[in-house]
């Protein structure tokens, strides 16, 4: 099953996310952020909030928002294509 292993806020709406099968890259979320949950994140203050979630094994923010492992991983291998 896929899972991050390791992320980190390195910008207003980016992440630097490594996951467990060995895929690693920066991903930004600008134009995700839309919806209740997400919309909040568009704050780089509630953004700079994210952790990983030893349970769900994603990112995620105080707020319950989070994205799928999967989902972040084919946003990082989409950029890589660029």
């Amino acid at each position: 099953m896929l899972h991050i292993t390791s992320a980190q806020v390195t910008s207003d709406h980016s992440l630097f996310l490594q996951f467990n099968d060995g895929t690693h890259g920066e991903v930004n979320l600008a134009a995700e952020l839309t919806g209740p949950m997400f919309e909040p994140l568009r704050d780089p203050e509630q953004f700079k909030q994210a952790f990983l979630d030893p349970e769900l094994r994603t990112v995620c923010w105080p707020n319950g928002a989070d994205f799928a492992p999967e989902f972040l991983k084919s946003l990082v291998l989409a950029k890589q294509l660029d």
